[in-house]
């Protein structure tokens, strides 16, 4: 018998034996699956609260950018404004809607003491993370899927073409994938810090959105002075958004495979960071 410090049993102490039956690992896994299940649900029955805003905000961002200014700036970078703009808006929004998934289920959780049920169940630390950040990774990429539909509505308008390019699918798929995980994992974590409903507000809209505009979703970094594409460097959404960018386009001004590789690693960190801090309780345990 061997103690495991990332396992509970019922109760919540820590130390439970990895030698379990297999009756009780295949339990562990339908509990794995329960609470993923539980939290997609949380969002996907409430559609008018998860989808609906987004979309709304997006064609609203459609229409003046991509419409009514996008037919009175010059392409960039050799591509429609409207095209040019639309990896970015995916980004925005499948992030957004990633971070505040995670981070309002973990709050709420806490706020109305329903976590302790999850905390004190059989499942792992690593899987009580990974269901929370899998269901609002999901979220994310069922909002950036909507934002692309809600671009192929406006193309018409603005430019003749009825489609959207998807020049590298691999950097798409791997870079939506990646950077939803991310800001789920950064979910959990602001979940687990804020002490009251204005923190959450504070980090998504005070924070997020601000580095996330100033990350090249409507301008290229070519359009900037020296000193600040230099300073926008910093910003580690200027990756994402290109990374993005480069899937639909195939085009990017930073190196997709450098920033792939940089955003990979400091998902998984992110990730080990929110297991360590379920583990010892932070946030959780009064």
């Amino acid at each position: 018998m061997s103690d495991d410090p990332d396992t509970r049993p019922d109760g919540g102490a820590l130390g439970v034996s990895t030698d379990t039956a297999p009756s009780e690992r295949g339990g562990r896994g339908v509990g794995f699956r329960s609470l993923l299940k539980r939290e997609i649900l949380r969002f996907v029955r409430r559609p008018r609260n998860t989808f609906l805003p987004p979309a709304i905000t997006n064609i609203l961002y459609f229409a003046v950018f991509g419409v009514v200014l996008g037919g009175r700036i010059d392409q960039i970078a050799g591509f429609d404004y409207i095209l040019f703009i639309l990896p970015g808006l995916v980004v925005l929004g499948a992030i957004s809607n990633a971070f505040e998934n995670s981070a309002f289920s973990i709050f709420h959780g806490r706020w109305n003491d329903y976590i302790h049920e999850v905390l004190t169940s059989p499942l792992s630390y690593r899987e009580q993370v990974a269901a929370y950040t899998l269901a609002s990774m999901l979220r994310g990429l069922m909002v950036g899927f909507i934002i692309v539909g809600v671009g192929l509505v406006f193309l018409p308008f603005a430019i003749d073409r009825s489609f959207v390019p998807i020049e590298r699918p691999f950097y798409l798929v791997a870079f939506m994938l990646v950077v939803t995980t991310l800001f789920a994992s950064f979910g959990v974590m602001g979940g687990l810090w804020a002490e009251d409903f204005d923190y959450l507000t504070v980090l998504n809209q005070f924070i997020l959105r601000p580095l996330v505009f100033f990350g090249g979703v409507f301008y290229s970094l070519d359009v900037l002075p020296p000193l600040y594409r230099t300073l926008s460097l910093l910003n580690p959404m200027i990756y994402m958004v290109n990374g993005v960018r480069y899937g639909f386009l195939g085009y990017a001004d930073v190196d997709p495979n450098a920033s792939l590789v940089v955003l990979t690693g400091l998902t998984i960190a992110v990730i080990a960071a929110n297991v360590a801090l379920f583990r010892r309780g932070y946030g959780l345990i009064d």
